[in-house]
């Protein structure tokens, strides 16, 4: 029987800065949290600028650090990081090989990119005090196919990328509108070679038969109902499952990460795909899972006795002050989460430590200078974060409670 651990589990980490010259007591207590688990696990939300290089692949968005933002990711106390997200190919290749180098020699379990598909896809174990601890992480875009991993075949090369759960995006349209969108598309495309023209650098979108068109690469459905619905892709997810599973048979304790950007109209709500794709996991093995991609605090959910972090918002975000899309006060509000588990594996509680990101004076006066790191809060702040947390999760019939500040979901 294994002795019991705990996994703490943050916000998303995107990182610019190196924060080891910080010498602050409030940044003090984060990292004593997070040292205080066996595993201390958070998303890198960027590409490291290495010695392979690499040049940037976005315009606005575009972000990349240099090294030493994992040493002071080290330093902070985590030993564990996801790789998978729309800003791991912010460099290209390159930027993929550099990535791997630097937090390999910084020793973190890591995993999700890779040097081709199945390296990128593959589960990465690392021993913590005597628990095996299986890693595997994923991206469900959107993003472009040319950041995904690909295995080398017949005159074609291996591409270093993101680990892939493939999923599309889909349109159900009314019968009327759906017949007027048709009859735009046949006055502009002559023929499928010139629809093959606009896909590239993609291949066109598969149809299937006379009830979906592909719009200048969206595929819209004729239906009853108008709705936009993510579809994931069976194969591509059997992969990710069969990795579970085959980790979860090997006695590991197995994390699974999941990051998106296919968010709905209101950031908080979980998307339903999402929930379904988070239960085959736990069904197939899954003991913890973990999303990130809206920067604002979800749901969570024990299913089987299992914690579902459907999206834990941000611990670090490096960003600038004239992105003025992050200026809802939910974005700079989250909770560090330790999930305790008993002898047997068995989770047994979650405590919730709520955080500020960038300091409270920061949510007063959206003009002045954030701190560079999250703020533990208490008062009406932390049960103001609880409260709507504790509301949401209870849709997914958890019981949150609050106890001197801090959250508490005990099995």
């Amino acid at each position: 029987m294994s002795a019991p651990f705990s996994i703490v589990v943050t916000g998303q980490s995107l990182i610019r800065h190196d924060l080891r010259a910080v010498s602050d007591p409030r940044l003090t207590e984060i990292a004593q949290i997070l040292k205080a688990s066996d595993v201390a696990f958070t998303n890198l939300e960027t590409t490291i600028h290495g010695r392979h290089g690499g040049w940037p692949l976005k315009g606005s968005y575009f972000g990349a650090a240099a090294p030493g933002v994992l040493p002071a990711l080290k330093e902070l106390g985590f030993n564990s990081l996801a790789l998978a997200n729309n800003h791991a190919f912010d460099l290209g290749p390159p930027g993929i090989l550099s990535t791997m180098e630097e937090v390999a020699a910084q020793n973190f379990l890591h995993a999700g990119i890779g040097v081709d598909r199945h390296h990128a896809a593959k589960a990465q174990r690392k021993i913590f005090g005597t628990r095996s601890v299986a890693l595997i992480a994923m991206d469900a875009g959107p993003g472009p196919s040319f950041m995904y991993a690909e295995d080398a075949s017949d005159g074609r090369m291996a591409r270093p990328g993101v680990n892939r759960l493939n999923v599309s995006r889909v349109f159900d349209l009314e019968v009327d509108a759906f017949n007027m969108l048709r009859s735009i598309q046949e006055r502009f495309l002559s023929s499928a070679l010139e629809r093959a023209n606009y896909a590239q650098p993609e291949d066109p979108p598969d149809l299937n038969g006379q009830d979906e068109i592909d719009f200048y690469g969206t595929v819209f459905r004729r239906s009853n109902d108008t709705v936009r619905r993510i579809v994931v892709d069976r194969h591509s997810a059997s992969a990710q499952l069969s990795a579970i599973a085959e980790e979860a048979a090997r006695d590991a304790f197995v994390i699974v990460y999941l990051h998106h950007h296919h968010w709905e109209p209101s950031w908080q709500q979980v998307p339903s795909w999402v929930r379904e794709f988070a239960h085959d996991c736990v069904n197939a093995g899954a003991g913890l899972f973990v999303s990130h991609g809206a920067p604002v605090l979800q749901a969570i959910e024990i299913y089987r006795n299992t914690p579902i972090f459907y999206g834990l918002g941000n611990f670090l975000f490096h960003t600038e002050k004239e992105e003025r899309e992050w200026s809802p006060p939910e974005v700079w509000k989250s909770v560090i989460a330790t999930c305790n588990f008993g002898s047997g594996g068995r989770l047994e509680d979650i405590s919730l430590r709520p955080i500020v990101i960038g300091g409270t004076e920061a949510l007063s006066n959206s003009a002045g200078d954030r701190l560079p790191f999250p703020v533990l809060v208490d008062g009406r702040m932390a049960a103001d974060i609880l409260e709507d947390l504790a509301d949401r999760s209870a849709g997914f019939n958890t019981v949150l409670s609050l106890e001197n500040g801090i959250g508490r979901i005990a099995l």
